[in-house]
């Protein structure tokens, strides 16, 4: 026979990198096989997962695969670009480093030797934010945030306002023991392999999955029980959970003694200005009933036993505990099923059916683990006390106005079954949990040509710490930390355009924003923000005056720039993914990691963090240069090797010199740190002790393993809070108590949503809007396929999500007699577009969604002007507003959280109709000029010699 011959071990590579993929935000670890190219340079052949990293071991998705076309991708920026042009034209010249860090360096001393709060600096989904906060510490601005505001700020703080952590890069579900798992609002962008392995685990060995979702995709599509809710009810579906639950006595009464602040006692005179908040003794510590002598005690004291129950009266007052004020309160008939099953679009059988299987799971197939430990009060537990029921959420029920209160619901509905530390539950990843006293508060303090006065963001304990001018009008340009959202944790960035273009609360001279796509996907209100950017005075002056940005991609946002600082792929680049900030950590150990540059730039680029150095030396930053004026650092890499926060600790923890050699955790500097990192992989991992791997917010053998690897100081200790004490203080502020007073028009909301113990109340677009003329509610899902809108540019991935439909349930699809090719209108109180259309069974049937990000502007992107996600992807973002439609009281009601500010995205009501096809989507921008050449039809190269 004559076959052919076929080389079955083909040479793959002359080497291989390993380092930290960046297509997500999953931060997987990567090997990165390389050829040597014509010119003696490494190029990129292909990558595949390090099965040794602890995020994915070895499993990489089809992202990841893809990250080689992200590093040859036609639309990666050249050199620095000055615009010679119209704001939005695209229109650059090329010019150098040296003109374009004096251009900006100029522009920014100016500012801050005369008033640095005129520089709004934030920037988008990077993974520096410790270091590009430091920056703006150092420079002196209030006006620093990243993307969180309009991304799941509601489930980091409602997680951290409850119970010290929240999902995700805070922690996970314990995969190893868990036997029911439930998903609230995930897409599968976030957290994508580690759960897909997760999934893969738990069904092995038949587990359950819930997934309460409108849509049914990705991991909702192979739950073994889906939940098509109704958006923006979450919060009523879980409030009836806890209803059928405290009904029922099927509530972990010993773990809610122990654990958390159910047991203290509160005031109850009515009269008092203390009135609802917690009881505390002569030395600050929370009060509680002791069982064994009936009298007051500290919690924390040894031997304490609360009572749930307890109740003291003084001077004719009689104060109860938050555990009898929560029962009262979610046993009221409005939670029960019936109540909520039509809001909710849940049967209340199905509602009683979920509810009694979580308390069966967690009740009766509770196991114990054969380890001891010690807790707080020095109590020794010979086992630990397994509840193998573990839940996970993300933005789909945080990015709502009701959105904190909801996270807070999911996460008391946790604790009250005793699963979130417990195994077979929540399990935190360090650096947390974290008590809310251990984060910084935030800082608003401006003085000409010096630093802000401490970090910006941070967690408020009452209204003392909000962020207010002398006159009491906001500090931050995007009112963070006001009376508008006073717990605004991450800050506000999708408000920032709009509130500098209307200069409230003040005007700005500098916007410099990092891989932001603001004028694109990244912003409710794309037109309107795109108008904001290019609108002129009566002088002909740009309402904003200056624009700085940089992104390593021709992205929409680019043309809008008046100088662009070319950023490197993430091959090219250093990066830290540190404990400071958003690290790698898995349940059972501390883990940090670095991106390096595996291979070098083909062109005039540098990375971000590097031009940041390199701008904070030419102006003299303090924190950047020493006493002399001579720089503390060269350059990212430089700046991670030896900067340290604070004595011993520093942006990586791996590798530092102690007084017997190397360690991780506390240490001085290691000038081959980095090299270590390359050396392991990218990445270092701290196992957890046995005896600390649980219970890890009391257990005094984790305490102490944190405090000797740095992250904390001193033990920390703490109790969920079930009931927020600060919430309260926000209340009695708007009841008119204490000095700081919140305006008259926001009191009765402050009221209203900030409860302490979480509540629901319908998102505030039902009450802008006629719900009878918009009774349809629209979302948007990231793809797994894809995380940022760079990911739509990508050669392969676009063959994957080349266009976008836009996906409509069998009610609406019959309805309206669509069938497929057709179009629709799709119609909200702020604007209208026109889309292609498909029919979807699996969905709410009053809601409608399509994929996040696929839509591209002409002419961004190196894209052809006819591509498919051009003329037949769009944005939902066009319907949507920063703002709430008028109500007529010449209000700016912003479309947020009423506590933190998030962004509201999925709050959008719409309304329908079947038209005949457009020529393209619409809206249809006009195309941008760009300053790279359109990418040829097909990308194909030699790899290697």
């Amino acid at each position: 026979m004559n076959q052919p011959k076929l080389n079955l071990s083909p040479k793959v590579s002359d080497e291989v990198r390993k380092t930290t993929c960046y297509m997500c935000a999953c931060r997987c670890g990567i090997n990165v096989h390389l050829k040597d190219g014509p010119d003696g340079k490494k190029q990129v052949a292909y990558i595949e997962g390090n099965r040794d990293h602890p995020v994915n071991k070895g499993v990489l998705c089809a992202k990841g695969s893809a990250g080689i076309m992200q590093v040859n991708a036609p639309s990666r920026l050249r050199a620095p670009l000055k615009r010679v042009g119209k704001r939005g034209e695209g229109k650059f010249e090329e010019i150098t480093w040296d003109e374009a860090l004096e251009i900006a360096a100029t522009r920014l001393t100016k500012i801050r030797n005369e008033d640095p709060s005129k520089l709004a600096f934030f920037t988008g989904r990077d993974q520096s934010q410790s270091f590009t906060s430091f920056f703006a510490q150092n420079f002196g601005t209030p006006n620093y945030a990243a993307h969180g505001g309009f991304c799941s700020v509601n489930m980091a703080a409602g997680g951290i306002y409850t119970m010290g952590g929240a999902f995700w890069e805070f922690g996970q579900p314990d995969w190893d023991h868990t036997k029911l798992f439930m998903l609230f609002g995930v897409a599968e962008d976030h957290d994508s392999n580690p759960i897909k392995m997760g999934l893969g685990k738990i069904k092995a060995r038949g587990a359950r999955v819930i997934g309460v979702n409108p849509i049914r995709s990705g991991y909702n599509a192979v739950a073994d029980d889906w939940v098509g809710i109704t958006p923006g009810t979450d919060g009523l579906f879980i409030l009836a959970l806890v209803h059928e639950l405290l009904k029922a006595g099927k509530i972990d009464l010993e773990y809610l003694a122990q654990f958390t602040n159910a047991p203290v006692l509160m005031n109850m005179d009515e009269k008092s200005p203390e009135y609802g908040l917690l009881l505390r003794d002569e030395n600050g510590k929370l009060l509680v009933i002791d069982k064994t002598t009936g009298k007051p005690a500290p919690f924390d004291q040894k031997g304490v036993r609360p009572d749930l129950n307890g109740k003291i009266r003084e001077r004719g007052v009689t104060h109860g505990t938050v555990f009898v004020k929560m029962v009262e309160r979610y046993l009221d008939p409005a939670y029960a099923p019936e109540a909520v099953a039509e809001r909710c679009g849940v049967k209340a059988d199905k509602i009683r059916r979920i509810a009694y299987e979580l308390a069966r799971v967690a009740f009766e197939e509770a196991f114990e683990l054969d380890q001891p430990w010690t807790d707080f009060r020095g109590d020794h537990h010979p086992t630990m006390k397994g509840r193998p029921v573990s839940m996970h959420a993300m933005r789909g029920i945080s990015a709502h106005s009701n959105g904190f209160q909801t996270c807070r619901a999911l996460h008391v509905l946790q604790i009250l079954l005793g699963t979130v530390e417990a195994p077979g539950g929540f399990r935190f990843k360090p650096p947390y949990p974290k008590p809310v006293s251990a984060h910084p508060k935030p800082h608003c303090k401006v003085t000409p040509g010096q630093p802000l006065d401490g970090p910006h963001l941070g967690f408020v304990r009452g209204p003392e710490d909000l962020c207010l001018r002398e006159d009491g009008t906001p500090a931050r340009i995007d009112k963070a930390f006001t009376w508008d959202n006073p717990m605004s944790a991450h800050g506000l960035m999708h408000m920032v355009i709009s509130n500098a273009h209307a200069g409230d609360p003040y005007k700005i001279d500098t916007l410099f924003m990092y891989m932001a796509n603001m004028s694109w996907n990244s912003s409710m209100n794309t037109t309107g923000v795109m108008n904001m950017l290019t609108d002129t005075d009566e002088d002909g002056e740009y309402v904003i005056p200056n624009i700085i940005y940089s992104d390593a991609y021709s992205s929409e946002m680019v043309a809008y720039a008046d100088l662009v600082l070319p950023d490197t792929t993430y091959l090219e680049r250093h990066d830290c993914i540190s404990l400071l900030d958003r690290p790698i950590c898995e349940a059972d150990g501390a883990a940090d990691a670095i991106r390096w540059p595996v291979i070098e730039p083909d062109r005039d680029v540098r990375g971000f963090q590097t031009v940041l150095v390199q701008l904070a030396n030419k102006m003299g930053l303090p924190g950047f240069t020493n006493e002399d004026s001579s720089a503390k650092y060269q350059d990212y890499a430089d700046y991670i090797t030896n900067h340290e926060r604070k004595p011993g600790i520093g942006p990586l923890a791996g590798w530092r010199m102690g007084e017997q050699g190397l360690q991780n955790g506390r240490g001085a500097p290691n000038a081959s740190q980095l090299d270590n990192y390359i050396a392991n992989g990218g990445f270092m991992v701290e196992h957890i002790p046995d005896e600390a791997l649980y219970y890890k917010p009391w257990n005094m053998a984790y305490q102490n393993w944190a405090v000797n690897l740095g992250l904390f100081d001193s033990p920390q200790p703490y109790l969920f809070e079930l009931y927020s004490e600060t919430m309260r203080k926000f209340q009695l502020a708007a009841e008119g108590h204490g000095e700081r007073q919140p305006p008259d028009h926001l009191r009765e909301r402050i009221k209203t949503t900030l409860d302490p113990l979480p509540i629901w109340y319908p998102p505030f677009e039902d009450g802008h809007v006629d719900p009878e003329e918009f009774p349809i509610h629209a979302l948007t899902q990231r793809p797994m396929a894809m995380y940022h809108s760079w990911g739509s540019q990508n050669a392969w991935l676009r063959q994957i999500h080349g266009r976008n439909p836009l996906y409509l349930p069998t009610k609406l699809w019959d309805q309206h007699g669509f069938g497929e090719g057709d179009w629709a209108m799709v119609t909200s109180a702020h604007g209208a577009i026109t889309v292609p259309v498909a029919h979807q069974a699996g969905l709410n049937e009053n809601t409608i969604w399509t994929w996040n990000a696929i839509g591209k502007r002409k002419g961004a992107w190196a894209l052809s002007d006819d591509a498919t996600e051009t003329t037949k992807g769009f944005l939902l973002n066009h319907l949507i507003h920063e703002l709430l439609p008028p109500r007529g009281d010449g209000l700016r009601w912003a479309n947020s959280d009423p506590v933190t500010g998030q962004a509201a995205w999925f709050d959008l009501r719409v309304k329908i109709e079947k038209v005949p096809a457009p020529a393209e989507s619409l809206p249809a921008h006009p195309p941008q000029s760009a300053p790279v050449p359109k990418g040829p039809s097909e990308l194909t190269w030699k790899v290697g010699q």
